[in-house]
């Protein structure tokens, strides 16, 4: 059966709605294990979440053993949900995403047809010019300072090499959402935890130091009654053609 969509109409929005609207962030797990390649499913559903110019940059480390998940509890101020969840996954992000994937990148999209030669080489211009540092790695300070100045007769985005651990954590927590509605889609809780420190779940898990850790995140079995939540009014955050 065809994953494709027909002009993407033949989805449920209804159903989606229905999953958005009932995933909870959940503190308490069963100890039920998970089902053999449950995980691996959902991590790959996660890995279809969108990227700038498609660059991936999102790992994740999956922490199952008793030993390691008692070491990532500390690191993460003692927080239960570590210990009592079957599963943590941190998710990384890479700040040598364009150097170590933009060609594998373009020659997979080539492969696969959404990508000619003329806007590859266009995306090797575009990409080398936002990410690079330059010579031992200060390249990033004219950019900062030529930006302003470039703003005052044209617009100009912001250069990932100026803002890179901003840009990586926008990329990551794509990855993070879809990973967490998917898990859902499971019948399986998640929590989303930003109460960490960074420096020591890198050193437990290894974690290079050329990646960011925006957000780790336990998955399981809830141990936890219906969790109720609400949400403010939806109109005053709408702001119609202008503020």
């Amino acid at each position: 059966m065809s994953t494709e969509p027909e002009n993407g109409r033949n989805f449920d929005l209804d159903a989606f709605e229905r999953l958005t609207r009932t995933r909870r962030s959940v503190r308490k797990f069963s100890t039920e294990p998970l089902p053999e390649g449950l995980l691996d499913r959902i991590l790959e559903i996660s890995h279809w979440a969108p990227s700038g110019y498609n660059l991936q940059p999102t790992h994740v480390v999956v922490v199952t053993e008793s030993k390691i998940k008692e070491e990532l509890c500390k690191a993460c101020l003692g927080q239960k949900q570590i210990r009592e969840a079957p599963a943590t996954v941190v998710f990384t992000g890479d700040r040598n995403v364009a150097r170590n994937n933009l060609e594998a990148v373009i020659s997979s999209e080539i492969a696969a047809g959404a990508l000619n030669e003329a806007y590859a080489n266009m995306l090797r211009r575009f990409v080398g010019l936002g990410f690079d540092s330059g010579p031992l790695g200060l390249g990033w300070c004219w950019k900062a300072l030529v930006a302003p100045l470039m703003r005052l007769n044209r617009p100009v985005p912001e250069f990932p090499a100026v803002h890179r651990r901003y840009w990586l954590a926008k990329q990551v927590m794509l990855n993070a959402m879809v990973f967490m509605l998917a898990a859902h889609a499971a019948g399986l809780a998640t929590v989303p935890m930003e109460g960490f420190d960074e420096t020591r779940v890198r050193k437990t898990l290894a974690i290079p130091r050329s990646h960011i850790i925006p957000i780790v995140i336990p998955i399981g079995y809830s141990g936890s009654a219906y969790i109720k939540k609400s949400r403010l009014d939806v109109e005053p955050f709408i702001h119609r053609n202008r503020w």
